[in-house]
């Protein structure tokens, strides 16, 4: 037994202490922002006005300016918020349901993870206020009283249900994120000279002391939102798939969807967090904090999403042609072998067939190729989307109303600068909050033999 615990990599390299792990979590955020960091900004920044210039012109014009028909009522518009809220799954999952199940390799990445989730999810949200044509009337979708008679929401339709599922998850994820900084932003203010940041992190640390009773306090209600947010893991991406399930659309009525979504969810945003920590691990200098053992545990989260996205995919085929109904077979036949095959087909290389080289060990110790895997199986899960969306209505039950898709430049716009929003906002996160969370990656450091930690 000692043997194997013997043979098994330290989470944390480089004999860290405590007082390491603050200077170097501290360092980014205390020097100066470098010229890489600028050019990347900038970069995002520019993506953003493009979407925003977008955005600014089919408000003032109309959603005509977008490629979509009588047919196709759904296409980039809502295939990019189900994207954007997968993306934001699994910081939810690494902060609380790796944090019940006791994973100690989830504390170099949660951190990130939850700031991503609560990014995503804002780029989601976006894509429905557009979409309503009229977004300074989006209040309406919220259930409070009014003085224009008897309106009231459909609360039997599941487009209001991803209100409050999103409006929810949002929330949680926001204040578990924000409860998780309280000690470390507590630990810069005691660190930094500016009166100005002083002031601020000594604010927003609410007055953290470092007490025995405080951190009693803090673990407990730490336990509690982590509980609290686990259901909103499964609950807000069924509600999502509710959106296609309860329709009668062929190649969307079908019960399937609840966990192949959260499923797929987990599966892309796994992928997401591999993306952002790797480039991360190397720009802020954490290789000794995102270790091989991470990279390995992640990817291994990727392979088993893989294969079970892969496994919902074969249901699908497998049930359409057992249900005996014509419509159905069409539907998935079309999907496979129809004038957009070639988009199912890139949905099933990037999120099945490539994620399988992750068996392989040496594939998961070069990672170069863990990155441009995980950039694939970002694109097969965006690809996954439109194929569900577009796919299932661009044939109706009516050939005369058969219509084709082709994204606008304004809809290509939009989706670039929802990018733009999301790095811009990641990369001021970086910039500006502790990157790792201190307080538990001292928890998984190796304590020293005859010495203090």
């Amino acid at each position: 037994m000692t043997e194997v615990a013997a043979s098994i990599p330290p989470l944390i390299l480089g004999n860290k202490t405590p007082k390491d792990v603050t200077a170097d979590v501290a360092a980014p955020i205390e020097r100066r922002a470098g010229k890489a960091w600028w050019a990347a900004f900038l970069f995002a920044l520019s993506l953003l006005l493009i979407g925003v210039a977008a955005v600014w012109y089919q408000i003032a014009t109309g959603i005509g300016t977008w490629g979509l028909n009588k047919t196709v009522g759904w296409a980039f518009d809502i295939t990019n918020f189900v994207f954007w809220v997968g993306i934001g799954h699994a910081g939810t999952l690494i902060s609380a349901i790796l944090f019940l199940m006791r994973q100690k390799w989830r504390t170099s990445m949660n951190r990130a993870a939850e700031a991503m989730t609560i990014i995503a999810v804002m780029c989601a949200g976006l894509f429905p206020v557009i979409h309503m044509g009229r977004p300074w009337l989006a209040h309406w979708v919220f259930p409070y009283p009014n003085f224009r008679g008897p309106l009231w929401v459909n609360f039997r339709s599941p487009l209001l249900w991803d209100v409050f599922a999103i409006g929810t998850y949002f929330t949680v994820s926001a204040v578990f994120w924000y409860f998780g900084l309280i000690p470390d932003l507590a630990t810069l203010r005691d660190r930094t000279k500016s009166k100005v940041k002083k002031w601020l992190f000594g604010f927003f640390s609410m007055g953290w002391s470092g007490s025995q009773r405080s951190w009693m306090r803090y673990e407990v209600v730490y336990l509690l939102l982590a509980g609290l947010a686990t259901p909103l893991v499964v609950s807000v991406h069924s509600v999502v798939s509710f959106d296609f399930a309860t329709a009668v659309i062929p190649g969307w009525h079908t019960t399937v969807f609840p966990p192949y979504f959260v499923i797929g969810a987990i599966f892309s945003g796994f992928a997401m967090v591999m993306t952002l920590m790797l480039i991360a691990r190397k720009v802020l200098n954490f290789e000794d904090y995102i270790t091989q053992r991470h990279i390995n545990a992640a990817c291994r989260v990727i392979v088993f999403g893989g294969c079970i996205v892969g496994f919902a995919y074969g249901t699908e085929l497998f049930i359409a042609w057992y249900s005996g109904s014509e419509y159905e077979q069409f539907a998935f036949l079309n999907r496979v072998r129809g004038p957009m095959g070639w988009a199912y087909w890139i949905m099933v290389s990037c999120n099945v067939i490539i994620p399988q080289l992750l068996w392989s060990e040496k594939v998961r110790r070069n990672l170069l190729l863990v990155f441009i895997i995980t950039i694939f199986v970002n694109i097969g899960m965006w690809f996954e989307r439109f194929v569900i969306i577009v796919t299932s209505i661009h044939r109706d039950f009516l050939p005369s109303s058969w219509a084709s898709y082709c994204p606008t430049l304004i809809e290509v716009a939009t989706f670039v600068g929802s990018f733009g929003l999301f790095f811009t906002l990641f990369l001021l996160f970086c910039r500006f909050f502790p990157f790792l969370a201190m307080s538990e990656v001292k928890g998984v450091l190796e304590k020293k033999k005859g010495g203090h930690s």
